[in-house]
């Protein structure tokens, strides 16, 4: 028999045990210990888990962070096998690579991408980024060409000569995210490739809401839109 609850349309459990579950997730607990906490088997756990992932995915890609001229951070990194040092773009073999836009003190947008190109990655920039952004790189050959494209200011830091910041010329906010995103990633011991999309937009999701409860977001996200 299906129970009453608003979050979890025809749900065999209870909504008090649902939010139960909703509160393990926000404090990113795993499946096994999340379905010993509230006993539920971990089967089911990691369904209902799959399940908001989804839901999260989805409402990062509704929104749009970036909005106004602001100073928006960009970077590419890689996740997955080890990468061989040197190899940048066409050389990120057997990685995953992940194209992010940060509004600097702000929140954080992230795509798969097959290369770091330069038409792969200014294409990305011109769809979510408006062009009186002051826009801040390293010196990857991908974002040569930024002004000739309307982008009057882009600041560049040069990594490859040891230069990691010139005032407020850096990409301290987006590499930040990244080191989250890969200590967030690495307790899952590997994450299979099909199921990365939706665990780098569950981190992306709460680097976004670092500064509020998740519990309470997460609640209003599936009222709003139940599974």
């Amino acid at each position: 028999m299906n129970i009453k609850n608003r979050y979890y349309c025809r749900s065999k459990i209870t909504e008090a045990k649902f939010r139960q579950l909703i509160r393990c997730f926000a404090l990113d607990l795993t499946a096994s210990n999340t379905a010993e906490l509230i006993g539920i088997s971990v089967r089911s756990t990691n369904s209902i888990f799959l399940k908001i992932r989804h839901r999260i995915a989805e409402h990062c890609e509704l929104i749009s962070p970036l909005q106004g001229d602001v100073d928006v951070e960009v970077d590419e990194s890689y996740f997955g096998a080890r990468r061989v040092r040197g190899k940048r773009g066409r050389g990120a073999y057997g990685k995953t690579i992940v194209f992010g836009l940060l509004k600097r003190n702000g929140k954080v947008y992230t795509e798969i991408v097959p290369d770091c190109s330069r038409a792969t990655l200014q294409a990305i920039i011109r769809g979510h980024v408006n062009l009186g952004t002051i826009i801040h790189s390293d010196g990857w050959r991908g974002y040569d060409g930024l002004v000739d494209i309307g982008y009057d200011k882009h600041f560049r830091v040069n990594h490859g000569v040891n230069e990691f910041a010139n005032g407020d010329r850096h990409i301290n906010g987006i590499e930040s995210f990244w080191s989250y995103a890969k200590r967030r990633l690495a307790k899952f011991n590997g994450v299979a490739k099909h199921t990365f999309y939706l665990h780098l937009k569950e981190t992306e999701y709460r680097f976004n809401h670092r500064h509020e409860n998740v519990y309470l977001e997460l609640l209003k996200l599936l009222r709003n839109n139940p599974l």
